[in-house]
């Protein structure tokens, strides 16, 4: 059976030039990169020279790249390190509708602590106003974390403006950059920013490992506890081989961005074109212009999309409902619910994202298959453009 996949923003597949630069570092290369005898030393080495690539990926110093086990990790470190550290100036907290759980649920342990969280409305492209910005920051606001591309609409923000905002007013300005790590150019000077989250694993590195930018001089409490390592901010045994598979991944995405930004455009709206051309009643949820250039989230109507992602799989397509970190809650999206998506079509919406390894013939094959899936599943649905919601 023929297999396409199409959920690049769930995971990525690791690239072989990934794979062989981590390897050696499972074996011969296993020393402790915090230990002094000569054996540690290519780890050390090894170590310092991911950093730099992660670093330079984002145009950020080397110092100030600190690794973790994963952009969740890299968001609960920013919230509650920030929140200790300057529980003093007041206990205020901005953020949008629409991130990441890794976020949002943070933010709910942090209201049970006492602390205040403005949850933003956002457009129905899923665009955060930065008037609304600027009206909800108050005196004992301490920080504002928007995410720089949703993971399931794929909008990308105006971070800038948004991090200008919180800057002018003195407050802190964290971003959640996980989705757009290597499909879009990211410049923390550029931008402002505070401190940004990223992942290794989407954007073809390995998993369990992900990474937290602090601007130098951001006053931030540790997160984790015990050894010495990153800098005495982040404790435990570095995992060198994910390590060292981010910072390959982010050279290789670094030397081929334009080029993979501009096929995965490409790709993208063959994608959406051909689903618009060849099956009724759908529609594209978020910006048109402001986008994820491999995303596209579609609603086909009067069916629910679990049922269409079942039957795409027992054709060899892999898909996603929306999150894959809450791809098995039954819940609606909180995303096309805070974007203006009425209830019964944010249950017929599915997120297809393409990547590097991805065909003009794996779409027209999955556009085929999924024709064929809806009008099958529409003849025996209870609904229907004629029978009404």
């Amino acid at each position: 059976m023929k297999q396409v996949y199409l959920d690049y923003s769930a995971t990525t597949p690791v690239k072989k030039e990934v794979l062989d630069a981590m390897l050696p570092y499972f074996t011969e290369n296993f020393g402790n990169p915090s230990s002094l005898y000569s054996l540690a030393a290519p780890s050390k080495e090894a170590l310092a020279k991911a950093r730099g690539q992660v670093a330079e990926l984002i145009n950020a110093k080397e110092k100030e790249i600190f690794f973790t086990s994963s952009g969740t990790e890299a968001d609960n470190w920013a919230l509650f390190g920030v929140c200790d550290a300057h529980s003093e100036k007041g206990k205020h907290i901005i953020t949008s509708k629409i991130e990441h759980h890794a976020l949002l649920h943070t933010c709910e342990q942090l209201e049970k602590r006492g602390f205040e969280v403005t949850y933003l409305d956002v457009t129905p492209q899923g665009l955060v106003k930065p008037e609304d910005l600027e009206a909800a920051i108050r005196k004992d606001t301490i920080l504002v974390s928007i995410m720089t591309v949703n993971n399931e609409i794929g909008t990308v923000q105006p971070i800038k403006e948004l991090a200008d905002i919180a800057k002018k007013h003195g407050v802190l300005f964290h971003t959640d950059a996980v989705q757009a790590l290597g499909n879009m150019h990211l410049d923390v000077k550029e931008l402002g920013v505070d401190l940004m989250s990223i992942s290794g694993h989407k954007i073809y590195g390995p998993k369990g490992i992900g990474a937290l930018y602090i601007r130098s001089g951001v006053r931030i409490s540790n997160y984790m506890f015990g050894g010495a390592q990153e800098a005495k901010r982040r404790a435990g045994t570095e995992n060198l081989p994910g390590i060292v598979g981010f910072g390959k991944a982010a050279e290789l995405a670094r030397q081929n961005l334009d080029a993979h930004i501009a096929r995965m455009k490409e790709l993208r709206d063959y994608l959406v074109d051909q689903i618009t051309e060849k099956i009724p009643h759908v529609m594209l949820n978020g910006s048109k212009e402001f986008r994820h250039p491999a995303n596209a989230n579609i609603t086909f109507e009067f069916i629910e999309g679990e049922a269409i992602l079942l039957f795409l799989d027992m054709q060899g397509i892999s898909i996603s409902t929306g999150s894959a970190c809450s791809s098995a809650s039954l819940k609606p999206s909180h995303v096309l619910d805070a974007i203006g998506v009425p209830v019964e079509k944010i249950h017929g919406s599915l997120r297809f994202t393409v990547g590097d390894f991805t065909t003009k013939e794996d779409i027209d094959y999955t556009v085929d298959i999924l024709k064929t899936v809806v009008k099958r599943l529409r003849e025996v649905s209870s609904v229907s453009k004629e029978k009404g919601w």
